[in-house]
């Protein structure tokens, strides 16, 4: 253990006579005596590294929440998919792993490459021409949506519907009350949004979001949104489900101006909140108010094919007030993990697996919904995810279930009507009929206690 110590004797006396210090103690009398503790710390004893590798075990063990530990029916934007070992061998390369900002593409036209791979994809998936090197999630990603309409538009009312996950419009909120921006959150009615056929007197929205599907996996109608968009000269964004792009038209053929969305269901496994994959595409009109950073290709001086970033300065930025993103990174390693996912599914494995998943949350619902007092929240057609109302509160049954070995869903709480009785489900490609089986029976048991 005592290798890690980082100061051996002789560098800290050299320290201190670089200083002109005769003792530790006089260097930090600089912290006022009142802050300064006056007594040792109550301390064990230290122990050996596999005692301490033990108790740590031990601590992780307390945590219910483990997937290796509880089948996974949780969802709202973190979902427990199947990560192929070409994915996790290709994308751990060294090469990615370590490597950092492409700003010299004459020693980075690999990642280059790669993060390039990783916007056509995103392009494709979106159904719009250009896509950015990626952001840090679909939150941030969405702030940035925002931030764009409202210079694109020059109006700052940001009109987004209930739908969208509470947390993103939570951060959307937060990063309004610096940039000035007045966000309204449009109500649902039966689980889809009820947009207002007016502006009930106010002004026209320079931005309207949609997600699609929305938080509670219900399917919007965009066409409706495009509409609302013509008239009122807003920005149309929408909060897409890659995965779920496999089956459902893209948000691009509707006519949205811009799409984020959150690609950690590509390849990228569920790790306490992180490291997430922020998805950003807009039309060609966009471009140069586009975040973060945009790969191109190119060729060299001897007319060989070549990457490079391209098309906006490093900050966007130089202009500082008057840009619309001061984002310069982005999340690589996570970018090139979700091109590998998506390059080895490919269009028919992209599709496969959404329709695995739509088939597999279609048998749950049935299951579910036949349980006496389970009841559909919404009635609107639903991808791989649904809310259900139960007869006791949702907070409940996830303990309960926990017991049983499931994670039940995600209780959605005050943010919606009737939410503490309420519960979000998910279901992926890696949940078995009999998995979900078992589980029906076990929320039957959970619900009539």
């Amino acid at each position: 253990m005592g290798t890690y110590i980082p100061h051996t004797d002789d560098e800290i006396e050299e320290m201190l006579a670089f200083l002109g210090l005769t003792g530790v103690e006089e260097l930090f009398a600089v912290v006022p005596a009142a802050l300064r503790l006056h007594q040792g710390l109550t301390l064990d004893d230290g122990v050996g590294e596999p005692d301490v590798l033990a108790h740590l075990g031990d601590l992780a063990d307390a945590n219910r929440a483990r997937s290796d530990r509880l089948v996974c029916f949780a969802g709202g934007g973190a979902y427990d998919h199947e990560i192929p070992a070409v994915t996790a061998a290709l994308a751990g390369r060294s090469e990615f792993v370590t490597s950092y900002t492409p700003y010299q593409p004459e020693v980075a036209q690999g990642v280059l490459q790669a993060v390039f791979e990783f916007q056509t994809l995103v392009a494709r998936l979106t159904g719009l021409p250009i896509a950015n090197a990626s952001l840090y999630d679909g939150a941030s990603a969405l702030v940035e949506a925002v931030n764009l309409g409202v210079a694109a538009s020059g109006r700052p009312t940001v009109w987004a519907s209930a739908g969208i996950h509470p947390h993103w419009r939570q951060v959307v909120t937060t990063c309004a009350a610096g940039t000035g921006h007045r966000v309204r959150t449009v109500g649902l009615v039966d689980g889809v949004t009820a947009w207002p056929a007016d502006d009930d007197g106010d002004e026209p929205p320079g931005v309207v979001a949609v997600a699609y599907p929305n938080h509670l996996g219900c399917l919007e109608d965009l066409t409706a949104v495009r509409e609302l968009c013509d008239r009122t000269g807003a920005v149309m964004v929408v909060a897409f489900d890659p995965v779920a792009s496999g089956l459902l038209r893209s948000p691009g053929s509707f006519g949205a101006d811009v799409v984020v969305g959150e690609g950690q269901a590509f390849g990228t496994a569920l790790g306490f909140g992180g490291p997430y994959l922020g998805l950003f595409a807009c039309t060609g009109a966009h471009v140069r108010r586009l975040p973060g950073r945009l790969v191109g290709e190119t060729v060299d001086v001897d007319g060989r094919r070549a990457y490079v970033t391209t098309l906006r300065a490093r900050e966007q930025d130089i202009r500082r007030e008057k840009a619309t993103s001061n984002v310069c990174t982005n999340q690589t390693l996570m970018a090139v993990t979700a091109a590998v996912q998506l390059g080895w599914l490919g269009t028919s494995g992209l599709a496969e697996l959404a329709l695995r998943c739509a088939r597999a949350t279609r048998y749950t619902h049935d299951l579910v919904t036949a349980i006496d007092g389970v009841t559909p929240y919404s009635s609107a057609p639903f991808v791989r995810e649904f809310a259900v109302r139960l007869p006791v509160e949702a907070s409940v049954v996830v303990e309960r279930l926990a017991d049983e070995g499931f994670l039940a869903g995600i209780p959605l709480d005050g943010e919606y009507e009737d939410g503490e009785r309420s519960l979000l489900v998910a279901v992926t490609e890696r949940r078995t009929r009999a998995e979900i089986d078992a589980y029906a029976a076990s929320l039957e048991k959970a619900v009539s206690r």
